[in-house]
C-alpha cells in the first residue's frame, strides 16, 4: 500500500461523551456530542501505516443527546450547551483540535498511535489504540480515548455554584470504514 488514506465525516463518526460531577450530579445530563467536520490522513510506508494526522473543526460541535438529568434535554438547551462548550474551548481563538501520531506500533487487534494532541493552544503527549477489522471489501477502524479537559486549560462547565458540572474527563470515540485498494 502506497497511497495515503484520507478519512472524514462521510467515512465515520467522531463523538465526545461527557459525564456529570458535583453534589447534584443526578440533575445533569451525560452528553453525546458529534464533531461533524474532521479530516484524518494516514500515510503509509509499504503495507504499514507510518503517520496519522487528525484535524477537527471546533465549531462543528453538535449536541446529539443528553442522558439522565431531571428532564429530557430540549432543543434550546442543546443550543445553550453548544454555546457554552464553544466558549470553554475558546473556539474563536483556537478553531482546530489536532492530533498527530509520530509513532505507530502494531498491536494484537490494530495499532497504537503515539503522538501529540493540541487543544486550545496547549499540547500534550497522547496515545490512542485503534482497533482494525477486516470486513471483506473494507477496513473498519474504531478507537476510544479519554482526555482530561483541565490538562488543556479548559475549565469544565458548571452551574448551581458548582453543584452540577461537566466531569473533567471526556471520552472520545471514533469509528470509520475505508475501502480496500483494488
Amino acid at each position: 500500500m502506497t497511497d495515503d488514506w484520507v478519512l472524514d465525516a462521510a467515512d465515520g463518526e467522531l463523538l465526545l461523551h461527557t459525564g456529570v460531577a458535583g453534589r447534584a450530579a443526578r440533575m445533569g445530563h451525560r452528553l453525546t456530542i458529534a464533531m461533524t467536520r474532521w479530516r484524518a490522513t494516514v500515510t503509509w510506508a509499504g503495507a504499514d501505516p507510518a503517520g496519522m494526522e487528525l484535524a477537527v473543526e471546533v465549531d462543528s460541535l453538535e449536541v446529539l443527546r443528553g442522558e439522565g438529568g431531571v428532564k429530557a434535554l430540549s432543543g434550546p438547551e442543546k443550543s445553550l450547551v453548544r454555546s457554552n462548550a464553544l466558549k470553554s474551548l475558546d473556539a474563536g481563538r483556537f478553531p482546530e483540535i489536532r492530533f498527530g501520531a509520530e509513532t505507530i506500533d502494531r498491536t494484537g487487534d490494530g495499532y497504537r498511535l503515539i503522538g501529540t494532541l493540541h487543544i486550545r493552544g496547549k499540547s500534550r503527549d497522547h496515545t490512542v489504540d485503534v482497533r482494525t477489522e477486516d470486513c471483506g471489501d473494507t477496513w473498519r477502524m474504531s478507537a476510544e480515548s479519554s482526555v482530561r479537559q483541565s490538562d488543556y486549560g479548559i475549565k469544565p462547565y458548571s452551574l448551581l455554584m458548582g453543584s452540577v458540572q461537566v466531569a473533567d474527563d471526556v471520552t472520545l470515540s471514533f469509528t470509520a470504514q475505508h475501502a480496500k485498494d483494488g
